[in-house]
């Protein structure tokens, strides 16, 4: 050791430590190595093994995996689902034991006493029930399908206008004559046949529901017209059309614009009224609120109140059991919940796009009104005259025309035929009354009614007419065979012939013109009409 460190040479630290522990250290570190190596080995060995026993059962573990976590879903949603349920008897219980005596408490009191009110007043719904059904029962599940249908309407409905979309309504400017009226609103009209001053007849015709001025007679021919000499004027009601909205209307009002004008068309006599349909309302107004301007009345299919007070039992169901079921249900709003209409009313004929008829006015028609509706004619008439009417986008005319058909009218048909009062008064007058029949006459008007009813018209089945001729005997009601609501009163040239013939008798042309008949040879039937003014 000192010869080492004589030469000057130096050690490592390994050296060293070898030359401290002496040669016993090397079999130590051999043996470690030994250990480590063996253990690795060991290592890699158990990894091959548990790779070869993976691979030997892949597919059933896997299995057995997939079975397990679908049967734990099962579980949980089963359990879920039991949970909900004691959740939802553990709160109607709760319910239950809360409301006890809460009849006895003022709150109690008070929602009772509304609730009862409310349930009075609702109580007529119950008519529509079968008999054998608690309302207490039926009423809530009838709400819920109810509920349960707006919404799967509302979810349906972009999808049908999206995978079938319908044409716009084309919407033409302006273009209506207008006046005054006295009130300062703006009134749009339409005329046809002769000029004022050669009419011998002048005809005022109030439209219908979802229809405008361009309606009139549709289809009636100009040469009809001067053939009788008349005058034919068509209007928009208030806020239909070009005519200005009239919030507060009522048939009063309807029939003092009608009085109105005339006067500014300078038709100083009497004039015709012609009602179709729903505008037979207005004709009814007319009759009863300036029976002195009506010269007579042409009505087609007209309406009639379906909760008139004069309308027996027998005569209602009669009208009530020919309606859709969803004209009863618009019927049922306009007269309860009449808030309810703007809703309807924009998804249908105020959504800007073409519908058919029958759907937006929940019509039921027949054979021939069918074939009609098809006709190319027709389909471009109602296409106009549609987009005319909701030209304005408001549904409160709409609603207000609703409900004016099913509200008080201010007088019941029967009103318009009074008794006639016995002149004088005393005891002697009083006791010849309780022996003889007393006198009738039409109440305010004298001049002729006529009413044209299809007998297969099941949107103003034929009862109305029958229970009209029961309250008005004097009324001329002419039934018309295998008829509906459309087909004798649009574009049929020979009804429009028969119409006036019975209304005008023989036609005479214009004032101041005189009439030749010319018989064309062979046809016996058919005759030419031949005007020739004075001056010529």
């Amino acid at each position: 050791m000192s010869s080492a460190y004589a030469g000057g040479a130096t050690m490592t630290w390994d050296e060293e430590l070898m030359n401290i522990m002496g040669s016993t250290a090397i079999p130590h570190y051999a043996a470690v190595g030994a250990a480590e190596e063996e253990e690795k080995e060991d290592e890699g060995k158990a990894m091959d093994r548990k790779r070869a026993s993976a691979d030997g059962v892949h597919g059933e573990g896997a299995a057995a995996r997939e079975e397990g976590v679908r049967d734990q879903v099962a579980g949980f949603l089963r359990a879920t689902g039991e949970l909900l349920t004691e959740l939802g008897r553990g709160c109607w219980d709760i319910a239950q034991q809360s409301l006890v005596g809460a009849e006895d408490t003022y709150v109690g009191r008070k929602v009772k006493g509304h609730c009862a009110a409310v349930s009075r007043k609702l109580g007529f719904l119950n008519e529509f029930l079968p008999e054998d059904r608690d309302p207490a029962h039926a009423w809530p599940i009838v709400i819920c399908v109810f509920l349960l249908a707006l919404i799967v309407l509302g979810a349906s409905s972009g999808y049908v206008f999206w995978s079938q979309p319908l044409r716009k309504l084309y919407i033409s400017p302006p273009s209506a004559s207008r006046i005054q009226l006295p009130d300062g609103r703006n009134m749009s009209y339409h005329e046809q046949g002769v000029a004022a001053n050669d009419a011998r007849f002048s005809m005022i015709a109030p439209h219908s529901f979802l229809s405008s001025r361009l309606a009139g007679i549709p289809g009636i021919r100009p040469s009809l017209l001067e053939e009788f000499g008349v005058r034919l004027i068509t209007y928009d009601l208030p806020g239909f059309g070009e005519s200005d909205p009239h919030p507060g209307r009522n048939l009063s009002s309807s029939s003092l614009d009608m009085h109105h004008l005339a006067n500014a068309l300078g038709i100083l006599d009497k004039f015709w009224v012609a009602g179709y349909s729903d505008g037979g309302m207005h004709a009814w107004a007319a009759l009863h609120h300036i029976p002195q301007r009506v010269a007579g009345v042409a009505m087609f299919a007209p309406v009639v109140n379906p909760y008139d007070s004069s309308l027996k039992k027998e005569e209602r169901q009669r009208l009530w059991d020919k309606w859709t079921t969803k004209r009863k249900l618009m019927y049922v709003l306009a007269r309860r919940f009449p808030f309810l209409l703007p809703y309807i009313y924009r998804r249908s004929f105020l959504s800007g796009r073409l519908g058919q008829l029958e759907e937006w006015l929940s019509l039921s028609l027949e054979k021939k009104d069918k074939s009609l509706l098809g006709e190319p004619t027709f389909i471009e008439f109602w296409e106009k005259n549609v987009a005319e009417s909701v030209r304005q986008g408001d549904t409160r005319p709409f609603v207000e025309e609703s409900v004016l058909q099913v509200s008080s009218w201010g007088f019941t048909l029967a009103d318009l035929r009074v008794a006639k009062q016995p002149d004088g008064k005393g005891l002697l007058l009083w006791l010849k009354s309780l022996y003889k029949k007393a006198e009738h006459k039409q109440g305010g008007f004298l001049g002729p009614i006529h009413i044209w009813q299809g007998m297969d018209d099941d949107v103003m089945p034929s009862s109305t007419a029958e229970y009209i001729q029961r309250v008005l005997p004097d009324v001329m009601v002419h039934r018309l065979l295998d008829e509906g609501h459309f087909s004798y009163f649009c574009f049929c040239d020979h009804c429009h012939r028969q119409i006036f013939s019975t209304l005008f008798g023989v036609p005479q042309g214009p004032l101041g013109s005189s009439l030749e008949v010319e018989k064309v040879e062979g046809h016996d039937e058919e005759v030419t009409y031949v005007y020739q003014t004075e001056e010529e």
